[in-house]
């Protein structure tokens, strides 16, 4: 992906009124791109539904084609593979590798291409700019599970060779959410039983574990850090639909609270949230559960609990069931507008907190200590955020700016929103629906 900033396509957001209404989570985009993935691991038919309708997920969908699936669209969040005939010369071309060079999300087919077919190739990767993602989990893994790495100069490719894998103990460097599910891909055809510990619990790998069951896959453990994998000879069919996106969840509990909207979310799977809520509660925030729908009253203010003892509140994240770190932007956002102060730490990432500039700019009161830390004081809405100009530096930061400018006076103009629409699905007509004054320019 080049990441020569895109001038040409913005938003520009006239801010400051409140919007009311309902709004409907997409499908989660993280476990979209675990569980297209596995389509891969049967020839048999596999149905997925609630897929987002996004630009990471729909180029996901795009290179399965090209590799050879038959891919039918049965709604416009609904769609059946069928991995039959897959074309392994594909990922020698020039074309695979423009295509999944640009994709974070392409790593995740290699797990079940090793498992099936004993060979891969990668380019390196690109995607977020945000620190250092290291993709060395999966190949760490993959290296136990018995699979060997080459990497080719001259065309940037990993080729992989896995034409025998057999189950191992693996404890992971980190409890990557990717790695794990790239890694539990893999072993479920090998020989033998893989235990992973210090495996990732998120929602989605436990929805991708149940859906490789209903394949006929074994593994147990399923919501814990120790899974173990029971390899068996094939997998077959099955249909899967995947759950709301929480990071979707927590921003639009975030923009009522900043907006002071009342708003409605809907069918959020409460229970699959973890401390989603929780953490807006302590920033001040009222809501409650009318069965599984998410209500939150128009607040004129709100206000950051303090610890027990009276200290300042800390949100961090950390591996789930902890907060998760692409909602951590969201919350920094809303505490501007909150009464009292909040401490902000980013542990799992670097240089995610970068964008506090903008918002400096537009009024807010923050101090950026280093680059994990930022503390917030907030304003109380005794001063309301102005409107500017400005760029969205990634996927997370961009939607954190969009609910400053709904909240800012007068009018924003937010460029390179490709990043925004790479996670989130017509996200201008979706808040248009709220009464936001939003246009692209």
């Amino acid at each position: 992906m080049n990441h020569e900033l895109n001038m040409t396509n913005a938003f520009e957001i006239i801010g400051g009124t409140p919007l009311k209404g309902e709004i409907v989570p997409q499908g989660a985009k993280n476990e979209a791109l675990q569980v297209l993935s596995a389509v891969l691991l049967t020839s048999e038919k596999i149905t997925i539904s609630n897929i987002p309708d996004i630009k990471d997920v729909n180029k996901l969908i795009e290179l399965l084609g090209d590799m050879g699936v038959k891919v039918e669209k049965l709604a416009p969040d609904t769609y059946s593979f069928e991995s039959k005939n897959i074309d392994l010369d594909f990922f020698k071309s020039d074309a695979f590798k423009e295509k999944g060079g640009g994709l974070r999300g392409s790593i995740m087919i290699v797990g079940p291409l090793l498992a099936r077919f004993g060979k891969a190739a990668i380019p390196k990767p690109g995607g977020d700019k945000i620190g250092r993602r290291r993709l060395d989990t999966h190949f760490l893994g993959f290296e136990k599970l018995g699979a060997q790495f080459n990497y080719d100069p001259s065309n940037g490719f990993f080729n992989v060779d896995a034409s025998n894998l057999k189950g191992t103990y693996i404890l992971l460097d980190e409890a990557s959410v990717t790695g794990t599910a790239n890694i539990v891909m893999a072993a479920v055809l090998a020989k033998g039983i893989t235990t992973i510990y210090n495996a990732a619990c998120e929602p989605y790998l436990q929805q991708l574990c149940k859906m490789l069951n209903r394949m006929g896959a074994k593994i147990s453990g399923i919501g814990s850090n120790l899974l173990s994998i029971e390899g068996v000879a094939e997998l077959g069919g099955t249909e899967h639909r995947l759950l709301p996106d929480m990071i979707e969840i927590g921003s639009f509990i975030g923009l009522a609270a900043m907006t002071e909207s009342e708003i409605t979310i809907k069918d959020v799977h409460y229970k699959e949230l973890g401390m989603i809520p929780d953490v807006f509660k302590r920033l001040g925030i009222q809501m409650e559960l009318r069965g599984d729908d998410i209500f939150i009253p128009a607040q004129k203010h709100y206000e950051i609990d303090t610890f027990i003892d009276g200290s300042i509140m800390t949100i961090a994240d950390a591996p789930w069931p902890g907060f998760t770190p692409d909602l951590l932007s969201i919350c920094l956002v809303v505490a501007i507008q909150a009464k009292g102060s909040v401490l902000i730490h980013q542990k799992m990432f670097e240089s995610r907190l970068f964008f506090v500039d903008k918002l400096l700019d537009m009024g807010a009161q923050i101090i950026l200590c280093d680059p994990h830390r930022a503390t917030v004081i907030g304003l109380d809405k005794q001063v309301q955020l102005r409107g500017i100009s400005m760029t969205s530096p990634d996927i997370r930061a961009g939607v954190a700016l969009l609910i400053a400018a709904l909240s800012a006076k007068g009018k924003s103009t937010i460029y390179n929103i490709e990043q925004i629409e790479r996670g989130y699905q017509h996200i201008d007509k979706r808040l248009i629906a709220l009464g936001a004054n939003i246009k692209r320019i």
